[in-house]
């Protein structure tokens, strides 16, 4: 596969081994050069027992024991955006084995909204600096040999970004598979119109591109699943597939968003995701503490 359109030589082929979270329905991945053995990871998972208050790192190492010992070196760490569903686990990672953090630059927008919301002090820096690289639309990476880039994406948050490595693409919320859409588009700074615009940039790819989602919840009863192409999304996808018009979209998802609840960890996971996966500052006694904004959200 290549196409002169993109800054990747997508005939290069990448290894991609999945990593499924059953508490979060999220799927985190190692994505390894085929010429070298450089690796970055996609959108790691943090553990959260969130009514004992306790963190553990059960998934992370997971992650960490096959980077060991399939003797990799982890180049960088991939957020697709601020997940408002689970906790990174990128900063742990990073610590045990290296590698640049990355997100899109418009992780500020986030962290001016939410640095609001959680009425945090002057102290939180709104600036991205918590991350080693903020990505812009079109930029270009190396993992080993291979060049990846980042495709801007927003509509499900301010701050969303596709990643393209090879003939893989890892999609973050912008997409579900098939059976499952599209992800919800009412979070602050999200836009259905915005959203559609998006999916559109993707299946704008070639259609043999894979795809990996950052989520499946099983739909109907099926076993999870996480790698599709962007042919089968085109025809299939039940929430843009077939031709559907951005009108037909944004009627369906504005209607659907207003039905949703808000995810179980939305409020840990933004407090810690928008410090590129840190916990807040310990107060004065050492103490670590999780805000609640009342009505807030």
């Amino acid at each position: 596969m290549s196409n002169s359109n993109y800054p990747v030589d997508m005939g290069v082929k990448p290894e991609v081994t999945p990593f499924f979270d059953p508490a979060t329905n999220t799927i985190s991945y190692v994505v390894k050069d085929p010429a070298s053995n450089a690796c970055a990871v996609v959108d790691s998972v943090m553990d959260i027992d969130y009514a004992a208050g306790r963190i553990t790192y059960d998934h992370a190492d997971q992650i960490i024991a096959y980077i060991h010992e399939k003797d990799l070196k982890l180049e960088w760490l991939i957020e697709t955006h601020v997940h408002a569903d689970h906790l990174s686990a990128a900063p742990y990672i990073q610590r045990e084995l290296g590698g640049k953090l990355g997100i899109g630059d418009k992780i500020t927008v986030v962290q001016e909204t939410f640095g609001k919301v959680f009425n945090e002090g002057t102290e939180f820096q709104r600036d991205g600096s918590q991350f080693d690289r903020l990505f812009q639309d079109g930029d270009v990476y190396q993992i080993g040999e291979m060049t990846a880039f980042a495709m801007y994406t927003p509509g499900h948050t301010p701050a969303c970004m596709v990643h393209v490595m090879g003939d893989a693409a890892f999609v973050g919320d912008t997409l579900f598979m098939p059976d499952g859409g599209s992800a919800r588009a009412d979070f602050p700074g999200g836009d259905a119109a915005t959203l559609y615009d998006s999916i559109q940039k993707v299946l704008a790819l070639p259609d043999d591109m894979r795809l990996f989602m950052c989520h499946d919840y099983g739909p109907n009863g099926r076993d999870i699943q996480w790698e599709t192409t962007v042919g089968a999304e085109k025809e299939h996808n039940i929430h843009v597939g077939g031709g559907k018009t951005k009108e037909e979209f944004v009627k369906f998802r504005t209607e659907r968003d207003a039905q949703l609840d808000m995810p179980k960890l939305i409020i840990p996971s933004l407090q810690v995701n928008m410090r590129a996966g840190k916990l807040p500052p310990a107060d004065e006694s050492g103490k670590t503490f999780l805000k609640v904004p009342v009505n807030g959200l």
